[in-house]
């Protein structure tokens, strides 16, 4: 049972900072490439960043660029998102995946999301 448990996730005043972070149950995520999505109510799921197990490539969303950095922490098996700068319109479920292949194409492993709350 390859799964992701996200944590972190609350409530946040405008402006303000918030990690999120991306647990592994029954893997290592070295191997892994990493990616973080949101889905805020009524609207698509879009991607927000993604890191690669290789090189450790990072990309960012237009809207992430400057404010978010997603790293590994490899002692406690995660990858932490930390979101800085944070708008009322970065409310949404944050949600990580997991490519097996150590990139960010193919995600076969999905985590429950946790609820990013930002406030004006």
């Amino acid at each position: 049972q390859a799964k992701l448990v996200e944590s972190g996730g609350g409530l946040v005043q405008s402006g303000g900072s918030l990690t999120v972070s991306c647990a592994a149950s029954g893997f290592s995520l070295d191997s892994y490439g990493i990616a973080w999505f949101r889905q805020a109510p009524g609207k698509e799921r879009e991607a927000v960043s993604c890191i690669e197990s290789n090189d450790g490539e990072t990309t960012y969303a237009d809207f992430a660029k400057g404010r978010f950095t997603v790293s590994r922490n490899s002692a406690k098996n995660t990858v932490d998102l930390q979101m800085n700068s944070l708008k009322p319109e970065d409310t949404a479920v944050y949600s990580c995946a997991g490519d097996r292949w150590g990139r960010c194409r193919d995600f076969g492993s999905w985590g429950q999301g946790t609820q990013v709350t930002v406030s004006s």
